[in-house]
């Protein structure tokens, strides 16, 4: 078993791992839809996706799916699944379904639950979102949907290569964040083995405009995250303060073989 600091991976599920960075995930079963079906499968955990968890514990306050203004709200069901392959300790994923209502930009989201971390003393919340065009309409994706923290693309993100060069805005409270980090991290779905830990979670900064840009290496799903201040809340007397992260997730396809 992988080891940490001299723990095993039970160990590592017990202190929730604060080596690597905590994401919401929000998946989408397709990003693009041209025909066929009219139904979106959706699912969303919150995990550390380039290591394959842990898994750790989560619940949404709120959620949705915005298109032209209009807010359309979602139905999750709650699924518990390992917190680790192969692990009795459990952690919940949820899954939900759309049926598209007209055609254009979707832009879905949610809100968790605030996550405490003993091991960083602090509450980490992710307010993520994931983008679907449908039928060939491509307005809106780079509008804000007014969210607490938020990040608004200037990238389209959708029909991205591997290779591209991602670019996005972070806001928290409605103004731009500057000077914020932001990390990165794939959607492990290959096995693939950094060589490592500072390969785990990529990094940059904000501009002093909230502006950042960042290349993607190969195709999967990518995840965005930037660390803003979200004040403090209480726990068992003390008050700790609260990571209010904005969470954007894309998908980048590979090369034509045509051009490899």
């Amino acid at each position: 078993m992988r080891k940490l600091l001299g723990l095993t991976v039970a160990g590592i599920v017990a202190l929730s791992s604060s080596a690597y960075a905590h994401f919401v995930v929000l998946k989408p079963n397709k990003d693009i839809v041209e025909g066929g079906s009219r139904i979106i499968h959706l699912e969303t955990k919150f995990t550390h996706p380039m290591e394959g968890g842990p898994n750790m514990e989560f619940g949404i306050v709120d959620s949705g799916a915005f298109i032209n203004g209009k807010k359309y709200k979602l139905k999750w069901k709650k699924i518990m699944i390992p917190a680790l392959k192969g692990s009795n300790k459990k952690a919940p994923m949820y899954k939900t379904s759309f049926k598209i209502k007209r055609p254009g930009v979707y832009q879905f989201y949610v809100v968790p639950t605030p996550y405490f971390e003993p091991a960083e003393e602090k509450f980490i919340q992710q307010i993520t979102k994931v983008y679907v065009e449908t039928f060939g309409l491509e307005d809106g994706w780079d509008e804000p949907i007014g969210l607490k923290a938020e990040i608004v693309p200037l990238t389209r993100p959708f029909g991205i290569w591997e290779g591209n060069t991602f670019r996005g805005r972070a806001y928290l409270n409605g103004k731009p964040l500057a000077n914020a980090e932001v990390e990165i991290e794939y959607l492990n779905t290959k096995g693939v083995k950094p060589p490592a830990d500072p390969f785990v979670t990529q990094v940059v900064k904000t501009d002093k405009d909230g502006y950042f840009e960042y290349t993607i290496p190969w195709a999967g799903w990518w995840g965005f995250s930037v660390l803003g201040d979200g004040g403090k809340l209480k726990k068992d007397g003390k008050y700790y303060p609260v990571e209010l992260d904005s969470i954007v997730w894309v998908k980048a396809y590979p090369k034509p073989k045509e051009v490899r």
